[in-house]
This record gives structure tokens, sequence and C-alpha cells, in this order.
């Protein structure tokens, strides 16, 4: 002898929690996924600073020794012009071949 309210009760608060149970199964894939991601772009600074680290350590200028001190590299520069050739230009304000420099 149950009493068919305590049935009706117990039916009622199982299927809130039914309900519930669905809720927070979601909830929580949602933050396994989020901390998934987030595990994920936390390696990505760390791996564009290793990338950057290892660049420069290729490209960095090796010091050279002079009379027992290093000397810092020279820089790379480009080709001087010779005197006896000009470069053509269309530009007016650009010195020309025919007249000397300052005048």
């Amino acid at each position: 002898m149950t009493d068919p309210t305590v049935l009706e009760r117990i039916a009622t608060r199982r299927s809130e929690l039914d309900g519930l149970e669905e809720q927070l199964a979601k909830h929580l894939e949602e933050v396994h996924t989020e901390r998934d991601e987030l595990a994920v772009a936390e390696k990505v600074p760390a791996r564009l600073s290793e990338k950057v680290a290892a660049a420069q350590a290729t490209t960095a200028p090796v010091s050279a020794q002079v009379g027992g001190s290093g000397a810092p590299p020279v820089p790379h520069r480009a080709p001087a012009r010779t005197r006896g050739r000009c470069l053509r230009s269309t530009s007016a304000s650009s010195p020309s071949c025919s007249r000397p420099r300052g005048q």
C-alpha cells in the first residue's frame, strides 16, 4: 500500500532529474571542448617563440676576433656607383652625365 500521490511525486522528481542530467551532460561536454581548445591555444605562442628563437639563432651575426677582442661584422652595403657611369633617369632633378656635380 503505497499512496498514489507519493508515486506520482517520485515520478515527477525523477523526470526533473533526468532533464537536469541531460543539461549538465551537455554543459560538461562544452566545458571539455573549451578546455581542449584552450590547451591548443596555449601551445601556439610557445611554438611561435621557439620558431622565432630558432630563426634568430640561424641569422644572428657572428662576431670576429680582431686583435684579441670581438668585433661586430661589417654590414652589407650595395656596390657604389662608379664615377664614369651614369644611371638613366627621367627626372629633371637628377644629375646629368654631361655636367659635373655641383654646377
